[in-house]
């Protein structure tokens, strides 16, 4: 890796201030950065305590009194031209950083949270509304400044379940992923509450995403393209599923272990990554053919970001996150390790960020699956086995599993289909594969088939795979009966005196080989 690249990576250490945008920084507090003053207990205005500076003079725009901590931050739009910020059952927007002046007013009883679209102009936001005395939550599309009116919305999508939600704007600014959360599960699934995951979009079309495992909500991203999301969801091992904007899955990566997905800048990568309590195993996909890259490990993580160029990976432990083992290393998504920085014992890397560019510097690349050269050796994780008391230590390890891991599975519908497969048509078709898969294994081995004693009747061990785990298992059954009654005919035949019990399953015979007939042809 060159030194040019490697100066993409820009180090800062010390706690930075909150800063909106790139012009403006925002302090809350009268005295000291990321803290807040209380207000007046008896009522009167109080002191300011939200300042808005200019960072490039450092003077002081304006101070707000600001009364609660939750959704305190002003917002800008990508542009700058106009502010947002959230007041007592409205949204005010102020336009060029004049914040003297209120120049469009949003007034929604008890609205708790808003989010600016990204873009350049027509501006959209979207705004959160909790339910109360059995209402539901909703959240609304607007374009702004059309805020008048009962059809002044582009879409509303109310739901019940909701303490909070988190809103996420796609890049073209036409649809919302909302991920409505409650503290506290009543059903007592989990002990972390409850998620749903609803889609809105600016024509009015909204959804509910139907996520096939029970569990929380990890993370979900927009693909730059804005054509597509990816959720991770579920009790670990957890699922990723790609869904499209009908909300129809397009691809489920089955299950792993993994809680965060990252979208390349140009939409063509994706890395589902497991960090924070778990041991940071990557995936890196290409999504267009869906086929796996390569699978790194970055132990200990606590930042991940994508370079501008599409090619690289940064990941970082930083502190105050973890205090151990600072540092950042840089990564080629094909797997290699191109670069590595340790902090000295004595120091703290606090953030660590590529330079940026703008959309279009890099062009995409044709995706390589092979792993680039790298002169910094990889380094293997160390696998933990498992505890294994004294008794069993001397004994062979049986291999056991928790839980059963999905793979992989295409969801797009069939040539000539417009929807894709229901839960019950996917299950039969696997059947239908694994039944197909069996016979043409069967017909493969037939030349190799084992001589059969003429005492055991032939359709009593024929191997037989119906694709139905339950009809499997009476074939299975209905075999370990029918050869237990051989074995009392043979007993019987050298002379050896049997109980009544014995004679009576030997009576079943015929009852037996006939349900077993059956099963078979059914398969």
């Amino acid at each position: 890796m060159d030194h040019h690249t490697l100066q993409k990576a820009q180090c800062f250490q010390g706690n930075l201030e909150k800063i909106a945008k790139s012009t403006h920084l925002v302090r809350m507090g009268h005295c000291l950065p990321g803290t807040m003053e209380k207000t007046s207990k008896d009522g009167t205005a109080g002191v300011p305590n939200l300042q808005l500076y200019d960072v490039k003079t450092g003077t002081c725009l304006k101070s707000f009194i600001q009364k609660k901590m939750q959704n305190w931050c002003p917002s800008w739009s990508d542009d700058e031209i106009i502010c947002a910020r959230n007041v007592n059952n409205e949204v005010h927007f102020f336009e060029n950083n004049n914040f003297n002046t209120i120049a469009n007013k949003l007034h929604l009883q008890k609205v708790n949270d808003f989010n600016l679209s990204p873009g350049s102009q027509p501006y959209k936001v979207a705004v959160y509304v909790p339910g109360s005395k059995g209402a539901p939550s909703f959240v609304r599309l607007y374009q702004y400044p059309n805020f008048a009116g009962p059809q002044a919305a582009l879409a509303n999508k109310s739901f019940f379940k909701a303490d909070k939600v988190t809103m996420l704007w796609n890049k073209k600014a036409t649809a919302v992923l909302v991920i409505a959360s409650t503290d506290v599960d009543k059903t007592g699934a989990s002990y972390y509450g409850e998620q749903t995951l609803h889609y809105i979009a600016t024509n009015g079309e909204s959804a509910v995403v139907q996520l096939p495992k029970n569990g929380p909500i990890y993370d979900v991203v927009w693909n730059s393209g804005s054509t597509e999301f990816c959720a991770v969801y579920g009790f670990m091992p957890a699922k990723a599923t790609v869904f499209n904007l009908k909300c129809d899955p397009v691809f489920d990566f089955g299950t792993g272990p993994r809680n965060a997905a990252f979208y390349s800048p140009h939409g063509h990568i994706l890395v589902l990554a497991g960090f924070g309590n778990l041991r940071g195993q990557m995936e890196v996909w290409d999504v267009k053919n869906y086929k796996l890259i390569s699978k790194p490990v970055a132990s200990d993580s606590t930042y991940f970001a994508w370079c501008p160029d599409g090619e690289h990976i940064l990941t970082a432990t930083c502190a105050p996150r973890l205090r151990v083992n600072n540092g950042y290393k840089i990564w080629h998504y094909t797997g290699s390790l191109l670069h590595k920085y340790d902090v000295p014992s004595n120091g703290e890397l606090w953030q660590v960020s590529w330079q940026p560019f703008l959309d279009g510097v890099f062009p995409a690349k044709t995706i390589m699956y092979q792993a680039v050269p790298s002169e910094v050796p990889s380094e293997e994780p160390k696998v933990a086995t498992a505890y294994r008391p004294p008794a069993l230590r001397n004994k062979p390890v049986t291999n056991s599993k928790l839980h059963e891991d999905e793979p992989p599975q295409n969801m797009k519908p069939h040539p000539g289909s417009d929807k894709p497969l229901s839960k019950t048509a996917l299950k039969n078709q696997r059947k239908h594969e694994a039944k197909k898969a069996a016979k043409q294994e069967a017909r493969s081995d037939s030349a190799s088939t084992p001589v059969i004693p003429q005492s055991v009747p032939r359709n009593t061990i024929t191997q037989s795979v119906s694709g139905d785990p339950e009809v499997d298992k009476k074939i299975k059954n209905l075999k370990k009966k029918l050869k237990a009654i051989e074995q009392l005919k043979e007993q019987a035949a050298s002379g050896k005196q049997l109980e009544k019990n014995q004679l009576e399953k030997i009576q079943k015979e015929t009852a037996l080989l006939r349900e077993l007939e059956d099963l078979e042809l059914g398969i």
